[in-house]
This record gives structure tokens, sequence and C-alpha cells, in this order.
């Protein structure tokens, strides 16, 4: 028997977190809540009254065969990207477009697609979970793991606090006046608004469930970030559409630009030259930046130390099995965290510049101005210094921006990594008390010598792995690689637990 026991990814945290079982139903049974449960008051508890208005995935019966699987995966992907491209109804085009867009610098790794009913993304759903594992993990919440209502009720206080964001960044962002000032919207298209946001985050918060339960594969989190991180990949590179800024009709997809470069100048050396180099469009040289940095994730994933496992009671010459610490001990998780922190921080920020900017608190946060592709850019404050510099000339030119922000980057990914291993069930201790309830013990060494074993690899691999994705999303962004260097290490991540997922689910 081969036992690889891989690094998950922040929706499989948050599934084998919440995982239900058929007594989750039991707390929306009649019985006193007291007849049941006869501890004193927990703050779990403030969530039983709400869990019958929750809508819920029931669990499959039985095991979902392999084709049934791939096909409810790819259903909930169609649903994602259709409501991706579904328009908000009740927004002037016109104001949408003279309006803010907090989100406009993380889009890509939250999954959201401006002016539709995808406008938020998964930032919700990872806020929420992100909270949720920070409260049980610092024991502010208090779950009994072995106790299925527990969970259950674990799983309905992350899907309650997802709704609860949802209504409350909805409201936030039209507020901002990112469809346009309210006034100019009216008060009935703003609620209309609202509402269908909040309508696109209960799709997602379902989808998720869906594929978590067992019905697809991986975590839907995952994969809208991948697919959403992929089409922007493909739409820039073979986009067919044009665009004019004062030279002519330009193709914006960069290998459909160098062919018709290619095709229609006489000089072919000036059309190699600005094929690879065309300011403010999508160029050869970042969809070799791309590639490059698609390349480096791959090889990185593929890094790790294995530790040798074997059954307790196995007989002698058992092989038994391999537990591998990967590099990128966390995955992708330390730059969705901070993606997902960056993008409310230029939502508030944004909002309290528009409506108190010049007060020094507002504007040590962030001073912004309105940039002519469209949505708003900083240009002070703490935000403009978390904010990737647009390019590696302006790197240079201003080398105190770029370097204050790859310290940020490098270190808040670190930090982050490092407190999600504690957190989420990932650290020394809790892989130590995991092989320990499965019977796992590692060959000549004593139970209790198996977590110093596993401190000696974890705690190293979660710091230098997060800082690792940290210097490869900086690279990717200064290098203008044609998709944000935190997508394309989500997407690799993602690709490579699928793929894992298929042979696991075709071996059984």
């Amino acid at each position: 028997m081969t036992m690889l026991i891989s690094l998950e990814s922040y929706g499989k945290n948050a599934m084998r977190l919440s995982r239900t079982c058929e007594c989750d139903r039991s707390i929306r049974s009649d019985q006193p809540a007291m007849a049941r449960r006869p501890s004193s008051f927990r703050l779990l508890d403030l969530v039983r009254p709400f869990t019958p208005l929750l809508p819920e995935v029931r669990e499959p019966g039985r095991r979902v065969p392999f084709r049934q699987k791939l096909a409810c995966t790819g259903a909930s992907l169609f649903a994602f990207l259709a409501c991706s491209q579904l328009p908000l109804y009740g927004l002037h085009r016109a104001a949408a477009a003279a309006g803010a867009d907090p989100f406009y610098w993380v889009r890509a790794i939250l999954a959201s697609n401006r002016g539709t009913v995808m406008e938020l993304g998964i930032t919700p759903i990872v806020t929420a979970g992100t909270v949720v594992q920070l409260l049980v993990g610092s024991n502010v919440v208090r779950v009994d793991s072995a106790s299925c209502e527990d969970r259950a009720l674990l799983t309905a206080a992350q899907k309650l606090l997802s709704v609860v964001i949802t209504a409350g960044e909805a409201t936030a962002y039209v507020l901002s006046g990112a469809y346009g000032s309210v006034g100019d919207l009216g008060a009935g298209n703003a609620i209309l608004i609202v509402l269908q946001l909040m309508f696109g985050g209960m799709i997602v918060i379902l989808l998720d469930e869906l594929l978590q339960k067992g019905y697809g594969f991986g975590s839907g989190i995952s994969l809208f970030t991948a697919a959403n991180t992929c089409e922007s990949i493909v739409t820039r590179a073979l986009s067919p559409a044009t665009v004019n800024r004062g030279r002519g009709a330009e193709f914006v997809g960069a290998i459909t630009a160098a062919a018709h470069l290619l095709a229609t100048r006489a000089d072919k050396l000036s059309a190699v030259r600005e094929a690879f180099f065309r300011g403010g469009l999508p160029d050869l040289c970042g969809l070799a930046a791309t590639c490059v940095v698609f390349l480096a994730a791959v090889y990185l994933q593929g890094m790790r130390v294995t530790l040798p496992v074997r059954p307790r009671n196995a007989p002698r010459g058992h092989h038994g099995g391999a537990y591998s610490v990967r590099l990128l001990y966390t995955s992708g998780m330390p730059v969705v965290l901070l993606s997902s922190a960056v993008s409310s921080l230029y939502l508030v920020s944004q909002a309290l510049y528009r409506r108190f900017g010049g007060n020094f608190l507002v504007d040590l946060l962030g001073r912004w101005t309105d940039a002519a592709a469209g949505h708003s850019v900083p240009v002070g404050g703490i935000a403009y210094y978390m904010t990737t510099p647009p390019s590696m000339a302006s790197a240079v030119a201003n080398p105190l921006h770029a370097a204050l922000y790859v310290v940020f980057v490098l270190a808040a990914c670190g930090m982050l990594s490092q407190a999600w291993v504690l957190v989420s069930g990932l650290s020394a201790r809790d892989v130590a008390r995991q092989l320990r309830e499965q019977q796992m013990v590692m060959p000549g060494m004593r139970e209790a010598s198996m977590q110093r074993e596993l401190e000696r690899y974890i705690p190293a691999a979660a710091a230098l792995g997060g800082v690792c994705i940290g210097a490869l999303t900086v690279a990717a962004d200064m290098m203008g690689a044609v998709a944000s260097g935190a997508g394309m290490l989500l997407a690799v991540s993602t690709v490579y637990q699928f793929y894992e997922s298929f042979e696991k689910d075709r071996d059984h």
C-alpha cells in the first residue's frame, strides 16, 4: 500500500473542518437544545436558531461514480462562468465606467468579473472561512471535532457568516460609488443591484458546497479561481478584439497582434520588436514571463521531503507508505489570504477617500486618483505601497516603492503561511495526532518522537514555501505577465490537486 498524504488548499481545509454527517439534521429537529447538550453556553450555539433558514446541499447517500463527478464539476464550472457573463440589471454603463473599481487589482485571484452577478467572486466565502478557522484555531469558538452536531453547526456558522459578508460587501460596494453615485442610480436600482450581488454570492456558496460534499472534484473556490486565471490568459493571448490608441486598430491578444504585425509590416524586425514590447497591451514578452512563472510553479510544486510511515502492527518487511511535506506546504493559501485582505483595504480606503479626502488618517490609509483605464489607482498612503509597480521601469524609477512592496509581500506571505499552518490543522502536532489516529508510525521511532521529526520540516516548509510563493507573485507582476502571479500559482496548485483527485478516484 502506498499512502501519499498531500497538502490541502483552502477549500479542502474548510471541508475537513466543516464536513457534516447524517446527524447534522439533528440540529434542525424540535428537541430542546438543553436536552441534547447539557454543557455551558458556547458561542457556536448562537448559530442554532438560523440553521433551518440556511440552504443546504445534502450528503450523497452513496459513492458518486467518477463520470458523474466529472459531469457535476463541469456543470458547476459552466454555471459559474455563465454568471460571470450575466450583467447586473439596473446598472447604468456610463456611470459604472466612471465609478471606482476597488477590486481591480485582485480580480483574477478573487474570480470576480466587473459589472456582472459575480462581481464579488469568492471574496465573501474565503473571508468567512478564514475568520471561522481563526476563531476555532484560537479557541475563541470551542468545537468538538468528534461531534457530528458541532461540525454541522460549524458549517452553518461559516455559511451564515458568508451570507452576512456578502450583504455587507454588496452594500459597501454600491455606496462606495463603484457603479456611480447612488443618486444617479436611484434607490430602487441600488437595492436591486445589492440583491443581485447577494444572489451571486449564494450561487458561489452552494456550488462550493456541492463539490466539497463529494458530488464533484476538489473545492469550488480553487476551481473558480483557476478557471478565471486560465480564461484571462487565453483572452490576453488570443483575443481578436481591437482597440484604437491613436495609431489605428490594434489587436488585444498578444499572439493575434504578433501574427497581424508580421503579416502587414514590411519591416519584419520592427514588427517583432513591437510584438514583444507593446506598452499598455499584452505582448509576447509578457506571455514569455507567464510561461516562466508557470514552469517555476510546477517545479516548486514537485519539491518535497518524503517521510516513511507504516501501519503500527504491520509485519516485518512491510513497505508501508510515505508522508510528503512539500515545499509549498500551504499551497496558494498565503496569496489568497493576502489578496483578500488587500482587496478589503482597497474597498474601505476608496470609500473613505471619496467622502473624507483630505483627512490625515484617511490620506494615510490611501490617496486615490482615476486612471485612464476607468479604474482608480492609489497614489499615496499605505494602499500605494501595497500595490505592485505597474512595470519594471516604474520600479527602477521609484525604488522605495518597489523595495517596500517586495518586503511587504514576502514577509506577509511567510507569516500568513505559518499562521495558516497553526489554525488549519496542518501543524506538526496536528499531523502527528492524525497519524496516531490512523494507527500509523514512522519506522524506528516512538510515537512521541514523530512530532519532533515533523517539526524539523513543517515549520521550515511553511515559512520558506510562503516566501517562495510571494517571490513568484512579485516576479510575475513586475515582469508584466499576462495574468497575476497569485492567480497563476493558484491555477497550477489547483490543476495539480485535481490531477491527484482524478488518479485517486480512478484507483478506487
